[in-house]
């Protein structure tokens, strides 16, 4: 049931959904962590959708707990249907995009560290899609909370697209909005591409080749 929805479906045309919360696994299944609040005292909460979450979720634990990486978590977020099932979300017709929750620690690493890696991470030009995955479902997206990440989040969209206006390629697609719900993901989407679970699992994540002006690359 993969939809190739490709205009964003209005509250009023959007699935109804449901009241009961996705089940969240207890542990993150690299990191050891948990997936759900309450998280440790001082963390901060970033929220991006780069098309695929699979992918995606594995760039941020990639980074390492001891880089500032608190856990990670694949859901829905931007949406309008409360607590969507997969199947839904890829119709189109729930509004949401997948999205990875990463739960950092700001002493340790930045926002603007995070944004680098998603900005470097896929392709944000390319409206709703991510290479071969086609819909709404796979827009790019940052779903800030605050001020401070929102003043980031544009700041960094800025400067990356002069990177990518000087190397040929397009216009920055990538919606900015505040972040509402985050829908955790069924349990067997979290962590998809761990060792444990799909060590040669499928990842059509790819970035420009660009390298984004802002924060400092880092690796576990």
């Amino acid at each position: 049931m993969f939809g190739k929805q490709m205009t964003m479906v209005t509250p009023e045309q959007a699935l109804p959904g449901r009241d009961a919360a996705m089940p969240v696994p207890e542990r993150h299944e690299v990191l050891g962590t948990p997936l759900a609040p309450p998280y440790p005292e001082g963390s901060e909460i970033a929220e991006f959708g780069m098309g695929c979450f699979w992918g995606a979720e594995r760039a941020f634990w990639e980074i390492g707990a001891g880089n500032g990486i608190v856990t990670t978590a694949v859901g829905y977020a931007g949406g309008h249907t409360p607590n969507p099932t997969y199947e839904e979300v890829c119709s189109g017709r729930t509004g949401h995009t997948e999205a990875v929750r990463v739960v950092f620690d700001p002493r340790v690493i930045s926002y603007t560290d995070l944004l680098k890696v998603f900005w470097e991470g896929h392709d944000p030009t390319q409206g709703m899609r991510q290479g071969n995955d086609l819909g709404t479902q796979y827009r790019s997206a940052i779903l800030y909370r605050g001020d401070g990440q929102k003043a980031a989040a544009e700041s960094s969209r800025e400067a990356f697209q002069q990177v990518l206006t000087g190397s040929g390629h397009g216009t920055i697609t990538t919606e900015i909005a505040a972040a509402g719900p985050f829908y955790f993901a069924e349990g067997y989407h979290q962590q998809y591409l761990s060792d444990a679970k799909n060590p040669n699992g499928y990842c059509g994540l790819g970035g420009t080749g660009a390298t984004c002006p802002v924060g400092v690359a880092r690796t576990g």
